[in-house]
């Protein structure tokens, strides 16, 4: 860091309660942390207060919080997932990347830009940021959800592509020509298929026995993990891709053994702490002085990525056959520029192929899509509502996909209708099914719909914030409609849907707080359910029961 203080502890002290204050402001605001955070990087970076530069300790944290975020996300990515969720993620990604450049391209051209300059901006729209969405995705719990898989996926498949054009463009640097460009593209593939080969060893041989024995301790089995994301990510980088992939890689080394949650949950506020040096290190990474000239081009690409990328995502997923909402859904994880853009803006300034200009134009879109594409994600179901009548183009008349995962020509008969097959709920449905109810249940994770299926359940892949799901339920034959989910906005809107579809039978919700179940009351529900404390008074009873 710069020698604005004495030493580097007292500016790290300051960064972070600036970083408070000015988060605090930002969620009284009922702004996004992620907003907040990359305001304190320009705050502190060169262009206001130059407290925070590109090559200090901030970075070095940053690098760490982004190795951690993509451990986690391969941590929930198990070999069966990527099976599953590979077709539509390779065609996705794949479609808006060639899109998106195409596209792109034409809009740098008719800007006034040369070739070449035009392919680098053209490029860098392409890449969405896979640590962003994620760290969106999970804070709103979707990252386990239909949408947020296939959101995962087909950023995974951009992040692969942009490593590659990179190491591209830096071969084709150095060899001068297309023949040295071939042998490192060879030299690439060998080294990326031995690589994973080696963990497939590791995975087969060595990480589950070894798991075994750290979990003894722990604490130690957390070490292990870190250590493991860290030296992966190393690795990979050494061998010419990024630490983005080997860290990726090692958490799906060990996403397939039993120790996989407890590892991601110990990890989760670790992650969150360290990915605030990112965010700032982006906003310090910003130069404003020459942003000034760009505001124009800046905002007609920022348009065209804000609602172009998404548009093609939509007519993809619609076309391989999912609903409008989960094509909306999805499409929104594009609608901005990554950090990978900002990085290849870099690599073709030190290769001289552009110039400052073009990448202060190149940040600038970054900072607006990705603060505009930040309120879009997290307000992405109230904007959906108010775009749905308008959306219908880009779904087939019966979204086989979708449809697929649940038994809908076996719902006659059905009594009840329960939206989450969790712990809570898969205990009720039991209940219920010896009681002798028909129950239809209704879960956003498509491996617990698979996995009830299998069971013998008449289960439908589905959400309960979706109203055109919701008109597909048989609610005329049901006496009840149950919620054994606990989020509070997902049942005021699962009250709110089925009041519009005129349903007239009773209806559960559940709650963690009296005020919450007050709220839900008030709002339409028939009786909230209160797990720790229903079970807490039915303890009670029994225990007073064998006393008398």
């Amino acid at each position: 860091m710069s020698p604005v203080f004495s030493d580097v502890f007292t500016e790290m002290a300051v960064l972070l309660l600036m970083a408070a204050v000015i988060g605090a402001i930002g969620v009284r605001l009922r702004q996004p942390l992620i907003v907040a955070f990359i305001a304190v990087g320009i705050l502190v970076g060169p262009s206001v207060l130059g407290w925070v530069s590109a090559d200090d300790q901030v970075d070095l944290l940053a690098k760490l919080g982004i190795a951690l975020l993509l451990f986690v996300v391969g941590l929930k990515l198990d070999l069966h997932i990527i099976r599953t969720m590979g077709p539509v993620a390779l065609a996705t990604g794949l479609g808006q990347v060639i899109f998106t450049s195409v596209v792109g391209y034409f809009i740098a051209i008719a800007l006034g830009m040369p070739p070449v300059t035009a392919i680098y901006v053209a490029v860098a729209l392409t890449f969405s940021s896979t640590i962003i969405i994620v760290k969106l995705l999970s804070d709103k719990r979707e990252v386990d959800t239909l949408h947020g898989r296939i959101a995962i996926g087909f950023l995974i498949v951009q992040d692969i592509v942009v490593v590659l054009v990179m190491i591209g463009l830096t071969a084709l640097a150095q060899a001068g020509d297309a023949a040295g460009l071939g042998r490192e593209a060879i030299e690439v593939l060998v080294k990326g298929g031995l690589f994973i080969v080696a963990i497939g060893l590791l995975m087969r041989y060595v990480l589950t026995p070894l798991l075994h024995q750290l979990a003894k301790s722990p604490e130690l089995l957390v070490l292990f993990a870190i250590a493991w994301a860290v030296a992966l990510g190393a690795v990979g980088a050494h061998l010419g891709f990024s630490k983005e992939v080997g860290a990726f890689l090692a958490g799906v080394s060990l996403a397939s053994t039993p120790y996989r949650e407890a590892i991601g949950s110990r990890l989760v506020s670790l992650r969150d702490f360290l990915l605030l040096f990112f965010f700032i290190d982006l906003g310090a990474g910003l130069e404003l002085a020459v942003l000034g000239a760009q505001v124009v081009p800046a905002i007609l690409l920022s348009l065209f990525v804000l609602i172009g990328n998404p548009l093609i995502v939509m007519i993809i997923l619609g076309a391989m056959g999912y609903r409008k909402r989960t094509g909306f859904l999805a499409g929104l994880a594009v609608a901005q520029i990554s950090e990978f853009s900002l990085i290849l803006g870099a690599l073709g300034l030190s290769l001289g192929h552009i110039d400052v200009d073009t990448m202060g134009l190149i940040t600038l879109v970054g900072l607006i899509t990705i603060s505009a594409s930040t309120y879009m994600i997290l307000y992405s179901h109230p904007l959906y509502e108010k775009m749905s009548p308008w959306l219908g183009v880009f779904e087939r008349k019966r979204a086989n996909r979708e449809e697929a995962r649940g038994l809908i020509e076996d719902e006659s008969g059905v009594d009840v209708i329960l939206f989450g097959i969790g712990r809570f709920g898969s205990g009720i449905a039991r209940e219920l099914r010896q009681r002798g109810h028909r129950v239809l249940g209704v879960d956003f994770d498509p491996d617990l719909v698979r996995r009830y299926e299998g069971d013998g359940y008449t289960v439908r892949y589905g959400d309960a914030e979706d109203p055109e799901f919701l008109a597909s339920l048989p609610l005329g034959q049901v006496r009840w409609i149950l919620s054994s989910v606990r989020e509070m906005p997902v049942n005021l809107a699962l009250l709110h849907g089925l009041r519009d579809q005129g349903y007239s039978g009773r209806v559960a919700v559940t709650a963690h707080s009296f005020q919450n179940a007050e709220q839900l009351t008030n709002s339409g529900a028939d009786h909230v359910l209160m797990p720790y404390a229903d079970a807490a008074a039915e303890a009670v009873d029994k225990l007073f029961g064998q006393v008398k």
